[in-house]
């Protein structure tokens, strides 16, 4: 499909000025690597429809509960190993920091630059999230009366500003963990793996479950380290059996470690197991990160060559325009869509009858789909203006 195809085809979407996108296509330089967005959107696409297709959520008279379909179906687990693809976002976080960092030390400009360019991408959609959520949760304190039924299902429905906040933290320390890079390479990502050991190792072995928060700055640290190794070549530059024994020993760590008795073989929390994999991180979230960054570099040539042409490429420039926006919002969009459905019988519990909970699946990515397509259409301006200036 040629670029004035594409752009006669997606100006009806009137979200965006098809023609900008596709003029953004036809300059993109040969220095981009376009493999890094792909990675970027498809990550946080991944996460959005693993959240519509997965959420149990149960109302009854002690209110609202929020489950998760890995825990109730026996071996479906097995689909986190593959899907549960954050530590790609953080992965990628690290090139984009280091390609930005490099790039404004090459031009002689202050790293004020650099923060100011990050935290605005994140801040200014945030924000905005941020205060609606506010006036939402005021709300329903001053008029449910038992509001307190309903707050672990308002919890969930903003849960996304976790990783926010941890990135927002790791891209502040972005340029000092860079120059440890530059100055010790592998031994950075081999210590914070070491650290991440101890820390489960102290939780587990002596019961000191407060430690297991350090691991929330050094598992993921260790991810964001990784994507430096991709800036600067080093993992592009390894033959396919280098790239492929990252991935097995990343898969071997997970197998062994899910199978000692201590860890979940799930890669997310369920809200029905004694402990969660990612909240906070256990070492098992870095095996998966092994395990997923060898594969993505598997894949990336193979990719590449599918985004050097001009509709794959107009679609990953289309997601990253607003990925902020979808991942702050996905969820905002699957509460109002349950709360209609519910009323009229939809959202029924798997157990009750699993071939029902089954077929209902494409309703909770179609219709929640439109609400989020209305969120974009009404909140895209405060992160495409961000992405505007980052583009030019």
């Amino acid at each position: 499909m040629t670029s004035p195809q594409i752009c006669l085809k997606y100006n009806k979407m009137n979200f965006f000025s098809a023609a900008q996108i596709t003029e953004l296509v036809r300059k993109t330089p040969q220095s981009r690597d376009r493999y890094a967005d792909f990675l970027r959107a498809f990550s946080i696409i991944v996460v959005v429809l693993g959240h519509w297709l997965s959420a149990i959520v149960i109302k009854d008279e002690r209110g609202i509960k929020v489950y998760n379909a890995v825990g109730i179906f026996p071996g479906m687990w097995i689909v986190t190993w593959i899907l549960q693809v954050m530590p790609l976002f953080f992965f990628v976080g690290g090139f984009s920091n280091a390609r930005t960092i490099n790039s404004i030390t090459k031009r002689n400009e202050p790293l004020g630059v650099f923060y100011k360019k990050r935290t605005i991408r994140l801040l200014k959609p945030t924000s905005l999230f941020l205060m609606v959520w506010i006036i939402i949760i005021a709300l329903i304190i001053l008029f449910i009366p038992d509001w307190r039924k309903y707050q672990s299902a308002v919890i969930a429905t903003v849960g996304p500003l976790w990783f926010l906040g941890v990135y927002l933290l790791i891209t502040i320390l972005a340029p000092f963990m860079l120059k440890l890079h530059k100055n010790y390479r592998i031994k950075i990502p081999l210590i914070l793996l070491f650290l991440a050991a101890v820390v489960d190792i102290i939780r587990f072995g002596f019961g000191i479950f407060w430690v297991a928060w350090f691991n929330v700055a050094f598992i993921w640290f260790f991810v964001h380290q990784l994507g430096f190794f991709y800036e600067d070549g080093t993992l592009i530059g390894l033959s396919e059996m280098k790239k492929f024994f990252i991935s097995i020993i990343g898969l071997a760590g997970l197998i062994i470690f899910t199978n000692i008795g201590i860890y979940p073989k799930s890669m997310i929390g369920t809200g029905l197991e004694r402990i969660s994999n990612m909240n906070p991180p256990t070492i098992c979230i870095a095996m998966l990160s092994l395990w997923l960054v060898g594969l993505a570099m598997l894949f990336r040539k193979k990719i590449n060559q599918w985004l050097n042409r001009d509709f794959p490429w107009f679609l990953t420039i289309l997601a990253n325009r607003t990925i902020m926006t979808i991942y702050l919002w996905h969820l905002t969009a699957y509460a109002i869509v349950y709360l209609l459905l519910y009323q009229i019988g939809f959202g029924l519990h798997p157990l009750n009858n699993a071939g029902r909970w089954w077929l209902e699946r494409p309703l909770w990515i179609i219709i929640p789909s439109v609400f989020l397509a209305g969120f974009i259409k009404v909140f895209k301006r405060f992160e495409i203006s961000e992405n505007k200036r980052r583009e030019g």
